[in-house]
């Protein structure tokens, strides 16, 4: 490393060292945004999976729901047929109740 005296008689970088430097601190950046860029894509692709397993998840509960719904109307159903064909009348009168109640709460908006 070539130095130069100063008028105090210390030693002072030349230009040449200070270009040294330059190069390597830019070359030292390089590989630190290389290295940052690699961590953001492992995190990035992580993440990704962690979401991708998350909505799988999410989509399997869904459909289970799905099924519980299904099966729970279509027991409810068949109450209602046998309820009707049990009892008429009241089958009837339950149905003219509902229709009132929805025709004052439609008539109200």
């Amino acid at each position: 490393m070539a130095e130069q005296k100063s008028k105090s008689g210390g030693a002072e970088p030349s230009v040449e060292d200070l270009s040294r430097q330059l190069d390597e601190l830019k070359a030292d950046m390089a590989k630190l945004v290389e290295t940052l860029g690699a961590m953001g894509r492992a995190r990035g692709e992580h993440a990704a999976e962690d979401l991708r397993a998350r909505a799988e998840e999410l989509r399997n509960k869904g459909r289970a729901r799905a099924a519980e719904a299904e099966a729970r109307f279509e027991e409810l159903t068949t109450e209602a047929e046998l309820m009707a064909r049990e009892r008429p009348a009241a089958a009837m009168g339950l149905a003219a109740g509902v229709g009132f109640l929805l025709g004052l709460i439609l008539a109200r908006r």
